[in-house]
């Protein structure tokens, strides 16, 4: 006769499944422990069985009858938090949404140290600065850059976004809507991360004196083709230049609508003349500083990752020179990932993995590059 009450079947099948997905080997064996009990067997053999100690398998069945299978649940590890980690956990967000100057205190950004003095005052304990880290990990807070903006707001924000929309929804073969922005290109190059030897910092050789370049480019809403222009110069001329470029591409458009931003550019009396005498062209302004309301702004920053950033041209017509390979690239169709562009020949490739890889590596496999 069971010396514990019976089990039900569904419980049963349940302990049974627990007992055999757990992780926990100890919690397995004392579940497997409570259904041989329930089988019939003795203490003795149970513990036998188990390599277990009888007053052990005692305990087990005092834990079961008391709690039933919650009861057989290992504990956890270790002392119990002897603070309220929880609440400090749920204050944290809150503190790093707000200035320490809000709370009287002269730094402007908060510092793990002032943190741990905060919360130290609020729940009266004695944490250790490297507590609280762990705990801000935990929170899901991180150590990043803040980003800067300004806090001025277009008060017709959503009048023109609403505009910018009605448009894209109207936009066809016949009447086209783009995207429009400008960029800079800097001879001195743009620093950025990249994989190096660790305790090795890349060194980038710069210019010194900085020369620019602009370029204006025009992205498709519908097929996402780019159109681009270059200059020396970011002027009114560099605009109409843009708009003759479009008007000669899409000649049989009955309209052109471009949206662009509020750049002194677009809006000068030389860009109005023009537009007088060109009435096809539209054009939309952005809300003010809403730049993510523009894509072809992705465009520029792919442009920035893929060339200007650690680039090591000594002259700005080198560097043009792959902002067009760039450009070319991208024209077609701007998520073709211009990135991955190959511009040296299969042949030079092959020279030069023969010069870094060793002659064993080569043997070992054969490997096949695209021509």
């Amino acid at each position: 006769m069971p010396i514990i009450a019976a089990i039900p079947d569904e419980e049963r099948q349940l302990m049974c499944k627990e007992a055999q997905q757990t992780r926990d080997k100890n919690y397995a064996r004392r579940l497997i422990a409570m259904l041989m009990l329930h089988r019939g067997m003795t203490v003795t053999d149970v513990a036998r069985l188990l390599c277990a100690a009888r007053s052990s398998v005692g305990r087990w069945i005092n834990w079961f009858t008391l709690q039933g299978v919650e009861g057989l649940k290992s504990l956890r590890p270790g002392r119990a938090p002897c603070w309220p980690v929880a609440d400090i956990q749920r204050v944290l967000p809150l503190l790093v949404q707000r200035s320490p100057k809000d709370f009287g205190w002269l730094r402007s950004r908060w510092s793990t140290e002032l943190l741990t003095r905060i919360v130290n005052r609020l729940f009266d304990v004695t944490l250790h600065r490297s507590t609280l880290h762990r705990y801000l990990k935990q929170a899901g807070m991180v150590w990043r850059r803040a980003a800067p903006t300004l806090k001025i707001r277009d008060p017709h924000y959503d009048e023109k976004r609403l505009a910018i929309e009605q448009a894209l929804a109207q936009g066809s073969a016949a009447n086209p809507v783009f995207y429009q922005d400008e960029v800079d290109i800097d001879l001195n190059p743009k620093i950025g991360a990249d994989w190096m030897p660790k305790g090795q910092q890349k060194r980038i050789a710069t210019p010194g004196q900085n020369q620019k370049h602009y370029l204006a480019g025009a992205l498709h809403s519908g097929t996402g083709r780019v159109s681009y222009v270059s200059g020396n110069s970011k002027s009114s001329d560099l605009f109409i230049q843009l708009l003759e470029a479009l008007r000669r591409i899409y000649r049989r458009a009955k309209t052109i609508t471009l949206v662009v931003d509020n750049d002194i550019i677009h809006k000068s009396h030389k860009v109005e003349r023009w537009l007088a005498e060109n009435s096809k062209f539209r054009l939309l302004f952005l809300p003010t500083y809403s730049p993510w309301l523009n894509p072809i702004e992705r465009l520029w920053l792919s442009l920035h990752e893929t060339i200007t950033r650690n680039h090591q041209c000594q002259y700005l017509w080198q560097l043009l020179k792959q902002v067009t390979q760039f450009m070319n690239a991208a024209s077609p169709f701007a998520g073709n990932q211009p990135g991955l562009t190959r511009v040296c020949p299969v042949t030079v490739f092959c020279t030069i993995r023969d010069m870094i890889l060793p002659q064993k590596v080569l043997q070992f496999g054969s490997l096949r590059f695209s021509r």
